[in-house]
This record gives structure tokens, sequence and C-alpha cells, in this order.
């Protein structure tokens, strides 16, 4: 696992669901469909605490991630982009989306694609 995760709060998928108040079933279709995503810590599948604000997955998640997946970037790749600093953004894009700068977070990720 990369030394960017090592400052992420992470949630088991039950934790998730919990949070969610939603059936475990639910996390696992919000996974496939990239409302939410996850890496294996230590084995186990967890997704990142930042990905659930005020109950409910962050909404410019999907998206940045399917253009992230277009990038040609695979998902452990995308989610390791999301925290690491990025000098166009003066901050990690998690930070920049959860400050509901979507925009300037899918200007950064325009770079990858080349």
């Amino acid at each position: 696992m990369s030394d960017v995760f090592a400052n992420v709060t992470w949630l088991t998928i039950p934790e998730a669901a919990e949070l969610l108040g939603i059936p475990l079933g639910k996390v696992h279709r919000l996974l496939e469909e990239h409302q939410l995503v996850e890496v294996r810590v230590d084995g186990v599948r967890k997704i990142p605490a930042d990905a659930i604000q005020d109950g409910v997955p962050l909404p410019s998640l999907h998206g940045t991630i399917i253009v992230l997946l277009d990038a040609g970037l695979s998902l452990e790749a995308a989610i390791e982009w999301l925290y690491t600093e990025n000098d166009y953004l003066d901050c990690t894009p998690m930070s920049a989306l959860l400050a509901g700068r979507k925009s300037p977070v899918r200007r950064a990720t325009q770079d990858l694609a080349f």
C-alpha cells in the first residue's frame, strides 16, 4: 500500500454501511458503480472515510473516478492520485473535492491523459 494512504482514515464495508444507513449489498453496488471506492489495507477492503459526507457518498467522487479510470489509471492509482499533493490545486485532489472545488480537480486530471 502506498505511503500516501498513511494519513487516510479508513472504514470497513460494514462500517460504511452503518454510516450510510444501508445494507451491505447496497455498499457493494455503490463500489461497483464507483460511487464509493476501496483499496485493500492489510488484506481488508476499506473505503476512505472522506468518501462519505453527511451520510451519503461524496457527490463529486463518482465523476472524478470515472475521469481518472478513463485516463488509464487503475482504481488504486486513481485513489492514490486523490490523496497526493497536487501543485495545480495547492492541496490534494480529495481536499479540493471536499471543499467543493470539483471543476479544478477535473482540470487537474487532464494532464493524466497525455
